[in-house]
């Protein structure tokens, strides 16, 4: 079985990426997905970590990778941060995810300092 773990997260995209050359590099845009268990996922709680490892090699082929999954205390119980290729990829996943009836999320952009700089440099 697939075991997902943060530091193993490297699909083989990304490390045919590493070799391109930098001008022709993809940075893929990141999300944070904040999660709630429903009843259904939470009487399956105990599967939960192995719903991530098959979700991730899933969406895997999507080009989409799950950088960081945390299980929380508080108003939501798990902060997902993964890249997508685009936000209509992100929104596909999230969707069929929230469709298999364990969760319910809700989805951010998020943007590094390089990114604020670029939109900063666009205000008129």
């Amino acid at each position: 079985m697939f075991r997902w773990r943060p530091q193993l997260a490297t699909t083989k995209l990304d490390e045919s990426k590493s070799k391109a050359a930098p001008e022709t590099e993809k940075i893929k845009p990141t999300y944070i997905s904040l999660v709630k268990f429903t009843e259904k996922g939470i009487q399956n709680a105990k599967q939960t970590t192995q719903r991530l490892d098959a979700w991730a090699a899933k969406v895997q082929s999507m080009g989409v990778t799950i950088k960081q999954m945390y299980w929380t205390l508080g108003e939501y119980d798990q902060v997902c941060i993964f890249e997508a290729p685009d936000d209509e990829t992100a929104a596909s996943v999230l969707l069929a995810a929230n469709m298999l009836g364990n969760i319910r999320s809700q989805a951010m952009r998020a943007f590094t300092a390089a990114d604020m700089d670029k939109i900063l440099a666009k205000i008129p």
